[in-house]
């Protein structure tokens, strides 16, 4: 009986969809316990760690289910793919959050990202404020952020697919 090669989809869905939730986790416990609006970013290294970890897993456990063969293009396409299913998973989250859970975190969280600006910067100028709350407004609209949330869960989830899939790569005949 011969093996039939597992699909990229199958892995990445599985990984992507684990890596979401782990980041709804994160975010869950930062808003109960408050952390979120007193702007700690400590608890966002747990993803920081377990994003690369999560993908080269995922490529391993890819490699293994393909009779120990692993290509570059395959290690590209699992860890990509994860990447961007978990950016879209935290979005759709995100978006309830914002929208349905806690329409008034928003409003709240550039009150204090502005007061820790003033806080920081106390030299600065009511126009530099201004400009800089502009920025971080647009950051937070809904379409921008979520763009650049999976463009840049996607650029990370190259370099790690990248680099796992050159370590962990079959020599070809």
């Amino acid at each position: 009986m011969e093996n039939q090669k597992p699909t990229a989809g199958k892995f990445a869905l599985n990984y992507g969809v684990i890596l979401g939730v782990l980041m709804i986790a994160i975010g869950v416990v930062t808003y109960v316990t408050g952390l979120a609006l007193q702007g700690e970013q400590w608890p966002n290294i747990i993803y920081y760690i377990a994003f690369p970890v999560v993908i080269m897993y995922a490529i391993s456990q890819y490699k293994k289910a393909n009779a120990n063969t692993l290509s570059l293009g395959d290690a590209i396409k699992v860890g990509l793919s994860i990447a961007v299913i978990s950016a879209i998973v935290y979005l759709i989250y995100g978006l309830l959050f914002n929208y349905v859970i806690d329409p008034d975190f928003m409003p709240q969280m550039m009150e204090v990202i502005r007061d820790k600006t003033i806080e920081q910067n106390p030299n600065m100028s009511q126009a530099q404020l201004d400009q800089s709350m502009k920025m971080v407004e647009m950051m937070f609209n809904p379409f921008i952020g979520s763009a650049f949330w999976v463009a840049m869960s996607a650029f990370f989830g190259l370099i790690y697919s990248i680099i796992g899939g050159l370590v962990m790569k079959t020599k070809s005949n």
